[in-house]
């Protein structure tokens, strides 16, 4: 473990070392190029299906999963994403290369090609993938935190929920249910705007998503979604606290989503002068890069270095993958039929166990 060196400037805000800033930058410039890289495979017809980009939205999603204890042995926190949050996975231990194979359909991606882009499960190193009809991810992960407090497990959950989806009924009975049970839970409700298509106005009445905190008892925090090191520290307290015994917390990340809802979505409903004014002067990297310069906290030509070791990072993983080949006909059976073939699911090992899932 690298050794770890007083920073320069004003002290750096919750009781984080210069080392770690640095290895957020890291994630954020992973994501944005991972996702820039995988754009221009969609465009050479080389990515199978969507793609869904987390432009303008980076910030949030590495910030709040750095919060988290990582470990790849499956006793660590858990989080579960929605698309937008590639990021987050990034964070607590995916790499570019499955994520690649994933959105490319390889036969030895983590799907066998069945699935694509960040849908996909690794009990390890704690993250479960993400469910397509929204807010179900809720009463999942409500289920899960619950059984941490039954076997008396010192980890969290952390899922996270678009602004839409705080409208279902699925994230009601979940966060009902973890709220109920102090679940050692935290909800990142991310408010960008839009829920597709449908600007906020019209789809609740609410003044702000945090207000439906109350209504569950739970902790609500609101926190500017763009400012790195402000929503890190929403996490950190909602993770303490939940560590601690005191249950749920909604964080609000106030947020933007500077692309359609996917590749195929033009984002006709948004006025262009809005997408502008968000990329020019709420830029979250851009905005992460000014603090940590401004501060002392880092130097140009270290993030500069880092920012050569990402791309040198994803133009491998793209080679990597683009030698993978594609599934075997016989995989499309594998796991549909109940007479076979089927992998042996985790629950019927002898002691079933879900880190091998």
């Amino acid at each position: 473990m690298a050794t770890k060196t007083k920073a320069k400037g004003p002290a750096i805000p919750h009781g984080l070392a210069r080392e770690q800033l640095l290895e957020m930058y890291r994630y954020l410039r992973l994501t944005r190029s991972l996702e820039e890289r995988l754009e221009t495979l969609f465009r050479q017809s080389k990515v199978v299906g969507g793609l869904f980009r987390s432009l303008g939205q980076e910030g949030e999603s590495v910030a709040t999963a750095y919060a988290l204890r990582r470990r790849d042995d499956g006793t660590g926190d858990v989080l579960s994403p929605l698309i937008r949050n590639l990021g987050s996975m990034l964070t607590i231990g995916a790499k570019p290369v499955e994520v690649i194979r994933q959105y490319m359909a390889k036969g030895d991606s983590p799907a066998r090609g069945k699935e694509l882009n960040i849908h996909f499960t690794d009990y390890r190193r704690g993250f479960i993938g993400q469910i397509s009809p929204l807010g179900d991810l809720v009463p999942v992960m409500a289920g899960v935190t619950l059984t941490f407090n039954l076997r008396g497990q010192d980890r969290v959950g952390m899922v996270y929920i678009g602004d839409g989806a705080t409208s279902t009924g699925a994230f009601h009975e979940g966060i009902n249910l973890a709220a109920v049970q102090r679940c050692p839970l935290v909800v990142i409700v991310e408010a960008n705007q839009f829920a597709y298509s449908t600007p906020t106005r019209l789809q609740t009445a609410a003044r702000s998503f945090v207000d439906k905190a109350v209504g569950y008892g739970v902790a609500g925090e609101k926190v500017d979604g763009n400012d790195v090191l402000a929503v890190y520290g929403a996490a950190r307290r909602a993770v303490d606290r939940a560590r601690g015994g005191g249950g749920v917390t909604l964080i609000e990340v106030e947020t933007f989503r500077r692309r359609g809802h996917a590749q195929h979505d033009n984002q006709s409903y948004v006025p262009p002068e809005e997408i502008e004014r968000w990329a020019s002067t709420n830029d979250p990297i851009d905005r992460y890069v000014a603090t940590l310069t401004g501060s002392g906290w880092a130097t140009v030509e270290e993030l500069n270095a880092i920012d050569a070791g990402v791309d040198a990072e994803i133009e491998a993983a793209v080679q990597e993958a683009e030698r993978s080949s594609l599934p075997e006909p016989e995989e499309a059976l594998t796991d549909v039929y109940a007479e076979g073939p089927v992998n042996r699911p985790w629950t019927r090992h002898e002691p079933a166990d879900p880190v091998r899932a």
